[in-house]
């Protein structure tokens, strides 16, 4: 069979998964950088194991670096072209499954933020019978998505009607502005991001390295504490470590209240209550919580990614999805 290599191209960041088990998360913010995509796409793919075939989804042609979502998805399309060499590529869509490069070129719109349904149509071979919900709490958006009988049945396709379903809400657990999540009574600054509030409450370890924060400042918990003190206009001095996680414990506690009422109202649209639950990304911990408040439903399976295949997996599960989706085709 083909070596695949599934390449998920979001705004912020580039996911790739091999049929062979390597993944690889490469941060690269894209509205930033438009012109460099080719190149660090190609690095990306150099870094991996050979493949014949590269199934390709992508979030990025949102980004306001691109005058349209068309012109977007052309782009991102040109850039996988650009470096795929001899092999073949398979590109994702929201209505036909793949299609190849010439055919998703003439359907852009249907190329776009397609990732979703790539991740929902391979959890629903874990759900084969009766209802359930997959959870994929990612750096930046959630998706809650319905599945009967092993297919997801989506109220919404496209991104704009999945927000208004909310099978689409626009909070992760990294990139997030905490004054988006927190509201009145903070400044309504870009002075910390949901990446600050799990670290302080060390859902997420920390890493020196990791500059994608809202000052460029590392991600340690020391800087995440003197971000959050900004929040409310005091400092690391003014402020206690003690009250930052306070601070901290406030946003999460939003984020779990507004996903839940999300789950609530995705669940509420199939005819029967979610009997198993999928749990994708990043934020997998976050998806815990918000099943923790479930006392309408009898959930009777929760199925972790991050357990079953590994918390990398997890983590590009779109990714992964392609390799699983694609790798079928040639069986």
């Amino acid at each position: 069979m083909p070596g695949v290599l599934g390449l998920d191209i979001g705004g912020a960041n580039l996911k790739a998964a091999h049929s062979g088990g390597n993944v690889r998360v490469q941060p690269f913010p894209l509205w930033k950088q438009p012109g460099e995509l080719t190149e660090v796409l190609r690095e990306l793919v150099d870094s991996m194991p050979a493949a014949d075939v590269l199934a390709v989804t992508m979030t990025g042609e949102l980004c306001d670096c691109f005058d349209s979502k068309r012109q977007g998805v052309l782009a991102i399309l040109d850039a996988v072209s650009a470096v795929a060499g001899k092999r073949s590529i398979r590109v994702w869509t929201i209505s036909d499954g793949f299609a190849d490069l010439a055919a998703a070129r003439e359907k852009p719109l249907q190329v776009a933020a397609a990732n979703w349904l790539a991740l929902a149509t391979f959890a629903g071979r874990l759900i084969p019978e009766g209802t359930g919900l997959v959870i994929d709490v990612g750096s930046t958006t959630t998706d809650i998505i319905p599945i009967v009988g092993g297919r997801p049945t989506p109220k919404g396709r496209t991104d704009s009607e999945r927000l208004r379903s909310l099978e689409l809400v626009y909070t992760g657990v990294r990139r997030t502005p905490l004054c988006a999540v927190l509201g009145a009574g903070v400044a309504a600054e870009f002075f910390a991001t949901t990446l600050d509030v799990n670290l302080v409450l060390e859902q997420i370890a920390e890493d020196p390295a990791d500059n994608n924060t809202a000052d460029g400042r590392p991600a340690t918990r020391a800087a995440a504490h003197a971000r959050l003190a900004r929040m409310v206009c005091a400092d690391a001095e003014s402020m206690s470590p003690q009250e930052t996680v306070k601070l901290a414990e406030r946003a999460l506690l939003r984020q779990v209240y507004q996903l839940t009422m999300a789950f609530d109202h995705v669940s509420r649209s199939l005819l029967e209550p979610p009997r198993t639950v999928v749990l994708a990304g990043e934020g997998e911990f976050l998806a815990r919580l918000v099943l923790g408040q479930q006392n309408s439903f009898r959930i009777g399976r929760v199925i972790s990614l991050s357990e079953t295949l590994g918390p990398e997996k997890s983590r590009a599960a779109c990714a992964y999805a392609l390799t699983e989706l694609a790798g079928s085709d040639f069986k």
